[in-house]
């Protein structure tokens, strides 16, 4: 790493506020029915962050849905709340992954070294199958955004080598 960056990572924030967004029509009906919900990424997305020492402020669940997917982050970048917002799931080409199209319109500058390196990182785990996620970030109103794969061997990926590394770092730059 760079002198620069060293020390740009040491004028960094600790302690980032994160909001967790569950991109999942099925997971999102079985919670409207009232059923109990199994989310293993979003329950791993939460220790990850604990144990990085940053808070969880909210973890939500969406439907595959573009217009609530669009106004929930408009909802989170207006709040004085939180600094990392996360959208698991919905990154994939089906017709139903929707969640870059819904995203993407509001992001002032966008990070595609994120999803590059994503997906280098996963071509060294599963293969050419990584060409297959749209892995995406960027930056609006001084919030960084992840959209990320649902799958849990994603999550933990893009935490544990982009996401907790790099959040703060680009935080400050989208602040300065």
């Amino acid at each position: 790493m760079s002198k620069t960056a060293q020390e740009h990572k040491k004028q960094a924030l600790r302690k980032l506020r994160f909001g967790i967004f569950i991109c999942s029509t099925s997971r999102y009906q079985t919670f409207k029915a009232g059923k109990k919900v199994k989310d293993e990424s979003g329950e791993l997305m939460s220790q990850l962050i604990a144990q990085a020492g940053h808070q969880l402020v909210f973890h939500t669940l969406l439907p595959d849905d573009q217009k609530l997917i669009q106004s929930a982050l408009t909802k989170a970048l207006d709040s004085g709340n939180v600094d990392v917002i996360v959208f698991s799931g919905g990154t994939g080409i089906s017709p139903k992954d929707v969640t870059i199209e819904a995203v993407k319109p509001s992001m002032e500058k966008t990070l595609p070294g994120f999803g590059e390196l994503f997906r280098w990182l996963s071509y060294e785990k599963i293969g050419s199958a990584s060409i297959l996620t749209r892995a995406y970030a960027g930056i609006a109103k001084g919030k960084v955004i992840f959209c990320i794969p649902g799958s849990p061997n994603a999550v933990k990926l893009c935490f544990e080598k982009l996401i907790l590394p790099e959040a703060p770092h680009i935080l400050k730059h989208s602040r300065e």
